[in-house]
């Protein structure tokens, strides 16, 4: 017999007799189930707590998913999903803002998203160019004039990701969507989009379609963070007058910054860069962790020997900052600098942070801010897992079980601020750094970045600081169940029904993964297993991620990635033989493990 499609698939494992059964219903020959569902499957679309997809053709073996009917029916699956939501209130006309940033497909999908919220009766605020955390902030400004707040809002943008590809993130008054609401509504999205295929929606075309207005928010977020600086200093109307700040937007959405943030508030800006928006980036990739990136901002600051500099990713809700002396305040030191500002204000507070946060982090969050900064208390480290929503949703979390946090901030840049609704705002935090520059010039007009890297004085940082990242091979055997097998078949047949059920039964087992996340997952615990029997290394009494262990001096954490078939390893140690002794004794767990792909790892150790 010939099996034309396996439609449905069960694992079941019998460690302890070493067996496995697999049953699998198979469609008999000449039968055909199709569904649209198959052309485009949706749920692949989902990147974590947002939407991501290739937008643009013409890119090797990266063929266009985020395609404008796909796009039109996850925006009317947003719409339905966020009438649901307000079903207390009855069915009502909604008024969902859209926004993108500068990206070449931005256009078309925000047409694509209009049309399909209109099409479903409901208004559209279109914003053109705009930040993600602004979309957000729509949710809660309360201007009638310009029909905010709204009920919901849609950001078209795909970070810092390559020019051909796009995505979308949504936001109600209550924050950004998780995980599962994002599932709903490309399963909503899918139906939508199937019903269209059969002619289905011609009732909904027919019936009354919303309304598209134009507006400018950007003025209207912008002014708030000016009023922010302005109330720190006093009400000053000028409080940055004399300082000379640049800004690199990567030629993404953060270039409103200088013109609408910056000069209002007195400062020079002159070598500021690439805040013209191209959505081929042509100059660096907009992302505060790539060194390229970081280059170019400090580069500008020596150059124009300015005071601060300032680099926004794509849709500003990253940022990071460089001193005058061009040091980097990206990464762990920018933790550290916002941790400073927030103890000040909320001494003892929690600090969450992603899982790749250095141990001097550590110290200086909870022991040197009372030793070099005198402050009354310590404040309290919490590492966390890797994912910016994963933090801040921790933070969150935290305050609900008495455990008070005001800031939640990973190492990519990301940072939330209870005062700011929970919100990673780039702008935001760069704000809170002018607010400290602000109120110290009430008492010395002439002080500058100084001021700030100050406040990171005495953050430990290791000598040696690396990512290797270890890829999981799919396609060996190890993951497609090869291996050698004794096994016995059975077969149970029903010759009247549509489907026929087959029964294999392996025994003497070598080795079967059922997927990149369960080999990941062996490698960590063999790793985990090696390193309780090596006197030199210390497992961290307590992870959420992976395993990070201490040693030499230093640490290193392996962990499986949130998306990818790929194990990221971290080191930091005070030198390079310290960190060489580390990666080796990762590298001798996982060397028994054939599908991985140890290449950087043996590369790093034999430099």
């Amino acid at each position: 017999m010939i099996i034309e499609s396996i439609l449905f698939l069960n694992v079941c494992i019998n460690k302890s007799e070493k067996s496995l059964t697999i049953t699998f219903i198979a469609a008999t020959q000449g039968s055909s189930i199709v569904s649209s569902s198959a052309k485009v499957d949706f749920l692949k679309l989902q990147n974590g707590s947002d939407i991501r997809g290739v937008a643009v053709g013409g890119v090797e073996g990266e063929p266009v998913n985020l395609t404008e009917p796909v796009t039109e029916a996850i925006a009317s699956a947003f719409a339905a999903w966020l009438l649901n939501k307000k079903k207390a209130d009855g069915w009502r006309r909604l008024r969902i803002s859209v926004g993108h940033d500068s990206r070449i497909s931005a256009h078309k999908l925000q047409d694509a998203v209009t049309l399909g919220i209109t099409t479903a009766g409901h208004d559209v605020l279109q914003f053109g160019l705009a930040s993600t955390p602004a979309m957000f902030n729509s949710t809660l400004t309360e201007d009638e004039i310009n029909h905010c707040p709204v009920d919901g809002a849609i950001m078209i943008t795909a970070s810092h990701l390559p020019y051909n590809r796009n995505g979308l993130k949504f936001f109600t008054s209550a924050g950004g969507l998780n995980k599962a609401d994002i599932k709903d509504i490309l399963e909503r999205a899918s139906g939508i989009y199937e019903d269209s295929s059969h002619g289905g929606t011609q009732e909904l075309e027919q019936a009354s379609k919303g309304e598209v207005s134009n507006v400018d928010y950007m003025s209207i977020y912008a002014s708030d963070l000016v009023k922010a600086v302005r109330k720190s200093a006093g009400n000053k109307e000028k409080p940055l007058e004399g300082l000379h700040i640049v800004v690199d937007a990567g030629n993404g959405a953060g270039g409103f910054f200088v013109d609408k943030v910056l000069k209002p508030l007195g400062a020079i800006t002159t070598g500021s860069q690439f805040l013209e928006p191209d959505g081929m980036f042509p100059n660096h990739i907009p992302n505060p962790e790539d060194k390229t990136a970081m280059k170019a901002i400090t580069q500008a600051v020596v150059d124009n020997k300015a005071d601060l500099g300032i680099i926004f990713d794509t849709d500003v809700d990253r940022s990071a900052a460089v001193d005058s002396s061009g040091r980097e305040l990206n990464r762990n030191r920018l933790i550290a600098l916002m941790s400073a500002i927030v103890l000040e204000e909320h001494p003892g507070t929690t600090i969450v942070t992603d899982s790749v946060t250095s141990d001097g982090l550590t110290t200086f969050i909870e022991n040197k801010l009372v030793a070099h900064l005198f402050y009354d208390k310590g404040g309290k480290h919490h590492r966390f897992k890797r994912g910016y929503k994963n933090v801040i949703d921790e933070a969150i979390h935290l305050n609900t079980i008495g455990k008070e946090s005001h800031l939640a901030m990973e190492t990519s840049g990301h940072g939330a601020l209870k005062e700011n609704h929970w919100l990673d705002d780039g702008a935001y935090l760069m704000v809170k750094l002018l607010n400290k520059l602000a109120a110290a010039r009430i008492l010395n007009p002439n002080v500058g970045s100084k001021v700030l890297t100050d406040l990171v004085e005495g953050l430990e940082e290791a000598s040696v600081t690396v990512e290797i990242r270890l890829k999981i091979d799919q396609n060996h055997a190890d993951l497609k169940g090869g291996g050698l097998y004794v096994f016995v078949l059975s077969v149970q047949k029903n010759r009247g029904a549509l489907f026929r059920k087959f029964s294999y039964n392996f025994v003497d087992v070598i080795s079967l993964y059922r997927s990149f996340r369960d080999y990941g997952e062996a490698v960590l615990k063999h790793l985990e297993n090696a390193i309780s029997k090596d006197e030199h290394l210390c497992k961290a009494p307590k992870n959420y991620e992976g395993v990070r262990v201490s040693g030499y001096g230093g640490w290193f954490l392996l962990r499986l990635s949130l998306h990818d078939p790929v194990l990221p390893l971290n080191i930091e140690a005070p030198s390079k033989d310290d960190a060489i002794k580390l990666g080796l004794a990762v590298l001798t767990a996982v060397s028994e493990f054939p599908a991985l792909d140890i290449t950087a790892l043996n590369k790093f150790l034999q430099q």
